[in-house]
């Protein structure tokens, strides 16, 4: 099994899966077996319930063993996505988030596009009972949503990888042709990302912005929503940093006003 680390940066010709937590290795296992039906091979395991590798999602996978053997385990989700420049989210239900939300088929669309312009991507599933935490989902760039019989919409977590890698796997490679760019210019990496936003949470909590505790875990999210839909360069991150470090030297620069009193 594949170890996680810092990679080099090679292309990734196909979605990145990321299952969060999934409980059941025959899940893990039928998972695989979508995988292959679509071309996908690139599996990442966040916290699995059970002991990885495991046989019983070998012997459900029905032979597609690539996904399994090449298996990466992550201890976070954002440990999983680091390498990335863009992550979907699949949530069957609606979010107190601003997100851009797309089908399985615009997402392929854009995705195709994405890795032709040697960008990696990834689709992030949640655990079978519950689905995606809004912290984890606040982490992605858009949301995938199958339309379904709005009554019932429940998938299995095999079913809804299987609708998306056949959406990527049908829309082919009619795409543009890759186009070069400058390091300036190349997206930022998720993990590039989420260091800014360490950054800033800390001069944010440090100036006393996010002292509610109450509200804070929300006006995080939202901070965060705000800068994934800016689609950031690496070099608009280091600009993003610069501009932090400033007003906060600026902060702490600033001399504190004397208490003035007063005699009758």
């Amino acid at each position: 099994m594949a170890t996680p680390g810092r990679r080099a940066q090679a292309p990734l010709e196909t979605p990145a899966v990321i299952l969060i937590e999934p409980q059941l290795p025959e899940n893990i296992g039928a998972t695989a077996r979508a995988m292959m039906n679509c071309g996908l091979t690139n599996l990442r395991l966040v916290r699995p319930r059970e002991q990885w590798p495991n046989e019983r999602a070998r012997e459900v996978s029905s032979g597609a063993h690539e996904p399994i053997d090449k298996a990466e385990l992550y201890p976070s989700a954002r440990a999983a996505m680091a390498d990335l420049t863009r992550v979907y989210a699949t949530s069957a239900r609606h979010r107190q988030m601003i997100k851009t939300v797309m089908t399985p088929r615009e997402a392929a669309a854009e995705m195709r596009t994405l890795i032709a312009r040697g960008e990696r991507v990834g689709v992030m599933f949640g655990p079978e009972r519950a689905g995606l935490e809004n912290d984890e989902l606040s982490l992605a760039d858009a949301v995938i949503r199958v339309p379904l019989n709005p009554d019932f919409t429940s998938l299995n977590l095999a079913q809804a990888v299987l609708l998306i890698g056949y959406e990527w796997y049908q829309s082919g490679d009619d795409t543009a042709p890759r186009e070069l760019v400058v390091n300036g210019t190349r997206p930022a990496e998720k993990e590039e990302l989420l260091n800014f936003f360490d950054h800033l949470e800390r001069e944010l909590d440090a100036s006393g912005f996010l002292r509610n505790a109450e509200k804070r875990p929300g006006m995080v999210r939202n901070i965060r929503n705000l800068f994934q839909r800016a689609g950031l360069t690496r070099q608009e991150i280091r600009t993003l940093h610069g501009i932090v470090k400033e007003l906060s030297s600026k902060r702490e620069n600033r001399p504190r006003r004397r208490k003035t009193t007063t005699t009758s």
